[in-house]
């Protein structure tokens, strides 16, 4: 093995270590503390006390959420940069959130759907079908779906879907109250149901962008150079979308729309173990995940014994991170 290649597998090592301390803490930490040898034996011996059963019942499925949802948005994330070759491309930019929200929107407004385990449905119809309009609108006209054109059509879409979510909800108060708990974004009060949901459509997602790694590094080259390759840029963009739309519908349904996960994450990874697919979406799989339960349990202690749902906690970081990305940006630029 490389000297390189030694490295990278050493940062992915070490991200791995940081998902399993974040997993402890999730479990461990909130309004309630439970020490972590308590916690290491329900996991291996069940139990009956209070604490395992907080463990148990509600820290654990709360747990996994995060790992899936925290993974999904950061590949997707990855993903999405790479096939407009956009720094700033993710899934609640590029609109595929808000066509996820618009789905929640129409089965608690007009189909009667009132629990979380109902919203996963359409809130996936909902993402799919967002992405379809967005590759749809890129796809017309000269030159196919290219970068710019994808950047634009998905910013334009969003704003679109965010006005129709909004027109449906100002006419219905009582579709609104119930929106506003999913739409805040939070891995509270998720239960392995969910799980049981969304897995199936995650693994789906991860294998398929994993297959076209080596592709993504292609398209990263441009568009002639990836021709050149033998690549097929359409057939490319088209699967990356695919997956991408797969992972960000799963993990939108579970948790609602958690913003900046999906930017901040690539570029952490993309630092660590450089621009190669084929380590950086692994890297990101785990970086995810480490971001979006530190967040969370961050916002469990912050205001005790309320809580800060985790999507408040991760634009409050990711903010300021965009600020640095763009000024950075801008002094490459001028250099």
């Amino acid at each position: 093995m490389s000297a390189v290649a030694s490295r990278r597998a050493g940062w992915l090592g070490a991200a791995l270590l940081l998902l399993v301390l974040a997993m402890l803490l999730s479990l461990a930490v909130g309004s309630r503390a439970i020490a972590p040898s308590v916690v290491w034996d329900t996991l291996l011996h069940g139990g009956t006390s209070d604490d395992a059963r907080v463990v148990r019942s509600l820290r654990l499925p709360r747990t996994v959420v995060g790992v899936m949802v925290g993974a999904a948005l950061a590949v997707a994330g990855t993903v999405l940069q790479g096939i407009t070759r956009n720094p700033i491309a993710e899934p609640g930019i590029l609109g595929i959130s808000q066509g996820a929200s618009l789905g929640v929107v129409c089965a608690i407004a007009f189909l009667g759907v009132h629990s979380l385990t109902g919203y996963v449905w359409y809130a996936f119809a909902g993402a799919g079908l967002a992405a379809v309009c967005i590759y749809a609108v890129a796809g017309s006209g000269r030159g196919g779906a290219s970068p710019i054109k994808l950047a634009l059509a998905g910013a334009a879409m969003n704003a679109f879907l965010a006005s129709v979510v909004s027109a449906v909800l100002t006419t219905d108060a009582q579709a609104l109250d119930e929106f506003r708990f999913w739409d805040v974004g939070s891995i509270a009060g998720r239960d392995l149901t969910i799980v049981g949901q969304i897995w199936p459509f995650l693994l789906a997602g991860l294998l398929l962008v994993l297959a076209m790694a080596r592709g993504l590094d292609a398209l990263a080259l441009g568009d002639d150079i990836a021709r050149g390759l033998g690549r097929n840029v359409a057939l490319l963009r088209a699967t990356g979308a695919l997956g991408a739309t797969v992972l960000t519908g799963a993990a939108v349904a579970a948790a609602g729309p958690i913003a900046f996960t999906g930017l901040a994450v690539p570029h952490m990874a993309r630092a660590l173990v450089g621009p190669a697919h084929r380590w950086l979406l692994p890297m990101a799989a785990l970086l995810g995940p480490v971001m979006l339960l530190l967040a969370d349990v961050l916002g469990r202690v912050v205001v005790r014994p309320s809580e800060v749902p985790v999507a408040v906690m991760t634009a409050l970081a990711g903010v300021p991170f965009l600020i640095v990305l763009v000024r950075r940006k801008k002094a490459v630029a001028a250099a």
